[in-house]
């Protein structure tokens, strides 16, 4: 069905808005992809930098088409739903009955507005035996930090997904230029001075990050699989433990915003909706027989950081009993799920690096926000990697990449791995990078199981096979101008049956 098909479909008239502005000023997106369906999402909003996007406390009739075609000439799926006012005009579709394991597309409509169109991809059949699956792993997008041409290029990638492992969005105060940007045609209001803590806050300013093209071009080319990190809140908090002094209530209250407008701004689905402060975000994704992957959350049920968080040279606390990073409730979900996926490769894709990373000093300096302060969780999970082959760990959070391989006991180098680590860069934080930096070759000094690091921006881009892992540092020269080119600055390649990266 073409365009004017479209329009021409039936929808209930419109509560008052402006007739001739675009709602769909934040694009379109997918996620959580299975066999037969995916998630799309989108978010009316016509001034999208005001508290309610520019438009009344009114809910919006919207129309959604999923096609074959990119001329939507073969639609297969189509239907109505509501923009809540509630929710942020936000809208998400559960479609459902779709075929496994090939591309579709899909748009919205509103009054005589149609969204742009998106493309997504289905996992295959639970019972298919496929012989690849192509992904990348992203994070840590700070607006001010740098412009989005990662994602730019990142959407020009064949991928069957993309893990999102979190700082989606950060919540300090941005300039009206927009901070390292410096785009004086932003001219921002005031408002986005203020750091996030309440509802309308976190709208806007997920309403920001929205309207960079470049975001929007990754979230309509691919299905995103998305976990959150610290920032999406505040930076370093545990659980309901705040980073900084705030009254325990005040600070769940925050998080509750924080949770709801994560919710409203992401392609997920209702099930992982939140009740107040809490969200039940970790789930599993099934790609055949090939790989399932587990999207964690190391940020709402975790431990308070250990010896007052920080890097720190010598902290008995980090290995008291009872101290976790997963929960209890996570923690057996995800060791069972390992144990008996069946599946050739288990992916943890998850925020905060898991190998261990000694900063030098003579104890050799740890940090207690990453899992070295958690050593019980991180025990369990390699003694099940141990007697289960195929698991990759899947992280993001600290700005640099790195290629690691992970041990049941880190103080015998010489012992084989029994999993590997990919540690993403960050897409801007940081700004611009480097190749080489000095605090990453001591690491490695103190630290013979980091196979690879380096200080520059962009992605990691995968592809599995029934025995093998190729993962690809994509990195970017600058992100403080637009328009820099890619190039790999790095490969790496691990067998399943004999886990250990080493250079392609």
């Amino acid at each position: 069905m073409h365009r004017r098909g479209f329009l021409a479909l039936p929808l209930a008239t419109l509560a008052p808005a402006p007739a001739k502005a675009d709602p769909f000023t934040l694009g379109v997106a997918s996620g959580d992809p299975l066999p037969d369906g995916v998630v799309l999402w989108t978010r009316l909003a016509p001034r999208p930098l005001e508290p309610a996007g520019g438009l009344p406390k009114a809910d919006f009739p919207v129309r959604w088409q999923v096609a074959e075609d990119e001329g939507f000439g073969r639609i297969v799926k189509d239907g109505a739903t509501t923009a809540a006012a509630a929710y942020g005009h936000s809208v998400h579709v559960d479609v459902r009955g779709l075929e496994p394991g090939r591309d579709y597309f899909y748009r919205f409509r509103t009054g005589r507005h149609i969204s742009p169109a998106g493309r997504t991809r289905t996992a295959p059949a639970r019972t298919a035996r496929p012989d690849r699956m192509r992904f990348a792993i992203a994070s840590c997008q700070n607006y001010s930090d740098g412009w989005y041409t990662a994602l730019r290029h990142l959407a020009g990638e064949d991928l069957d997904v993309l893990f999102f492992l979190g700082d989606y969005l950060y919540e300090g105060a941005v300039t009206s230029a927009g901070g390292a940007r410096n785009d004086a045609s932003l001219r921002l209001p005031d408002t986005f001075e203020l750091a996030t803590d309440t509802l309308d806050l976190y709208r806007m300013r997920y309403a920001l990050y929205r309207t960079d093209p470049d975001l929007q071009a990754a979230h309509a080319a691919v299905p995103w699989a998305l976990t959150w990190d610290d920032h999406e809140v505040q930076d370093n908090y545990a659980a309901g433990v705040p980073r900084f002094e705030v009254p325990p209530v005040d600070f769940l209250v925050h998080r509750a915003n924080a949770y709801r407008a994560y919710w409203e701004n992401q392609p997920l689905r209702r099930p992982r909706q939140p009740a107040g402060p809490d969200m039940p975000l970790h789930r599993r994704l099934r790609f055949g027989d090939l790989a399932h992957a587990y999207l964690l959350d190391t940020r709402q049920y975790r431990t308070d950081q250990a010896c007052g968080d920080g890097i720190l040279d010598v902290c008995g606390e980090r290995d008291e009993p009872g101290r976790t990073l997963l929960g209890p409730g996570q923690r057996t979900w995800l060791l069972n799920g390992m144990a008996t996926s069946g599946a050739r490769w288990n992916l943890l894709a998850q925020q905060v690096m898991m190998a261990e990373c000694r900063y030098g000093g003579e104890a050799g300096r740890l940090d207690m926000d990453k899992w070295d302060g958690y050593p019980a969780d991180r025990a369990a999970i390699l003694g099940t990697a141990a007697r289960v082959p195929g698991t990759v760990v899947l992280t993001g959070d600290i700005h640099f990449n790195y290629a690691a391989d992970l041990l049941t006991d880190f103080t015998r180098p010489d012992t084989p791995p029994v999993a590997v680590e990919l540690v993403g860069t960050s897409l801007t934080s940081g700004g611009d990078g480097a190749d080489v930096v000095p605090k990453l070759q001591l690491q490695q000094r103190f630290s013979p199981h980091l196979r690879f690091t380096n200080g520059q921006r962009g992605y990691v881009r995968c592809e599995l096979t029934r025995d093998t892992l190729r993962a690809d540092f994509r990195v970017l020269s600058h992100v403080t101008r637009p328009g820099s080119p890619i190039t790999t600055r790095a490969t790496f390649v691990s067998e399943r049956a004999r886990p250990g990266l080493v250079p392609a």
